[in-house]
């Protein structure tokens, strides 16, 4: 949540309701996916506590968060790596989605994290279950089909959500 006492100047209100529309159309999307192959998944939008560290109070809210063990599932949120995470890139979140939340979610454990970037128009992609002498994030225009790495059979197309 962004409070301001100014008047809101920088960021192009479109671009707000286009993060708003990316998150809600793309988690419908993916649990419709599920529901329809009878998944145990479950697809969880912000505001949702995700504890990458079991032992920590520390924790971060993904925009978009899959989550395929039922076990890690609390009422405190989610205790451990979700499968899948998606940020939604806003003018405010493009440094901590881009160079902090990208370290943090791979080297705990989550399987494929998706970086949205409506001013860009790219998503940029990393499985973590690459080979490691491969590893490398792809990067795919919005007009593009781009394969969930978790889901055999699911491929999304930002531009078609927008």
């Amino acid at each position: 949540l962004l409070m301001l006492d100014e008047p809101f100047s920088g960021v192009d209100p479109i671009a707000v309701s286009d993060i708003q529309k990316i998150v809600m159309e793309l988690s419908a999307s993916i649990r419709n996916y599920i529901k329809q192959h009878k998944g145990s998944c479950e697809v969880i939008p912000a505001p949702f506590a995700v504890h990458l560290d079991e032992a920590s109070n520390t924790y971060v809210e993904p925009d978009i968060s899959v989550i395929c063990d039922p076990d890690k599932l609390t009422d405190r949120g989610c205790s451990g790596a979700p499968d899948f995470i998606v940020e939604v890139v806003s003018p405010s979140s493009r440094r901590m989605d881009y160079l902090n939340k990208t370290g943090l979610y791979l080297n705990s454990g989550v399987r494929e994290y998706w970086i949205i970037d409506p001013l860009k128009k790219y998503t940029t992609v990393y499985l973590n279950e690459q080979d490691p002498a491969e590893f490398a994030p792809i990067i795919f225009p919005f007009e593009s089909s781009i394969k969930v790495g978790i889901f055999s059979d699911l491929s999304i197309n930002i531009s078609r959500l927008l």
